[in-house]
């Protein structure tokens, strides 16, 4: 695979952060690629375990004559850390972020980028539940989509190049309009995050039960729960805030189909369960068949990266 950037600054260095230097690195698709993360403790630990190739230790060193940017960071704190790496960015750079949320993110961070450089947003469909540093790794990206959210007047040059990239880390890519980007992440990922800090948090509010009991009885359907609300606090905080809309239009909706479940329940209507269940089984089918898990027990994750 042929270098597709001389230089690639990664803000940030989590889990998609670590996992994209070490899939470039497999790929050889960058010629240098620098890190930086606010944290002294998280610098540290990158420079420990070999994680880019230059750990720098201000943002604006960072950034400095790279052909690629890519904000690895809380939604949250977008639009602040562009205005600070705006006045160090070299003329013809590419600006991309890895979020979740892509109009709000675009609303933060574009007015505060020069006119001389490209800004390409995106968001890799990939994650575990860990975090830090240490948790990336290259096949993170592997047959799993990445989606470019070209912003009005985006160069098309720029996005051809940003596309090489991901495709080169393994990723499948496709661009969509921000605002069909958070309705569908909504769906997809946002609302059962929701959904699965809640349920956690109902067995912990059910004293009746004991903890050890939730833990150690936790079939599959709760231990999936878990695994969501597992993941970093401030990310989704932030991925909340940040899609409001959406996320609130599909919790209605959740909320109108969980009340019909309740009344079917109560009323003892099994055919319009089994329906319904029947439906809901049929996508899961649909994600098997599209090559995004396996058929195999533990939802296809038993022999994925246990740390």
């Amino acid at each position: 695979m042929p270098q597709v950037y001389e230089r690639v600054a990664l803000i940030g260095l989590g889990l998609i952060a670590s996992s994209m230097f070490w899939a470039m690195k497999r790929g050889g698709l960058a010629g240098e690629v620098v890190g930086y993360a606010r944290s002294a403790e998280t610098r540290e630990t990158a420079r420990e375990i070999g994680l880019c190739d230059r750990v720098c230790d201000t943002l604006a060193e960072a950034v400095e004559d790279a052909d690629l940017v890519v904000l690895c960071i809380p939604v949250g704190v977008m639009g602040a850390v562009a205005a600070q790496i705006a006045p160090h960015l070299k003329a013809g750079a590419t600006i991309s972020d890895v979020g979740s949320v892509k109009a709000d993110v675009i609303a933060q961070v574009a007015p505060h980028l020069p006119d001389n450089v490209h800004f390409v947003p995106a968001h890799p469909l990939a994650g575990t539940e860990h975090s830090g540093p240490a948790s990336g790794f290259a096949e993170l990206f592997d047959n799993r989509w990445l989606l470019i959210v070209p912003t009005e007047g985006t160069d098309p040059a720029a996005t051809a190049q940003l596309r090489a990239l991901w495709e080169g880390m393994g990723a499948n890519v496709e661009e969509m309009d921000a605002e069909h980007h958070d309705l569908v992440l909504a769906v997809t990922s946002h609302a059962p995050h929701l959904i699965a800090y809640t349920m956690v948090g109902v067995a912990d509010d059910l004293r009746r039960v004991t903890d050890t009991e939730v833990i150690k009885y936790s079939a599959a359907g709760f231990r999936d729960f878990t695994r969501i609300a597992a993941s970093d606090p401030t990310m989704w905080r932030d991925v909340f805030l940040s899609n409001k809309e959406a996320t609130l239009e599909i919790l209605g909706r959740f909320t109108e189909e969980l009340f019909a479940l309740q009344r079917a329940i109560r009323q003892g209507d099994g055919d319009h369960l089994h329906d319904y269940f029947t439906r809901t089984r049929a996508i899961r089918r649909g994600i098997i068949e599209a090559g995004q898990d396996t058929d195999a027990p533990d939802f296809g994750r038993g022999g994925e990266r246990s740390k």
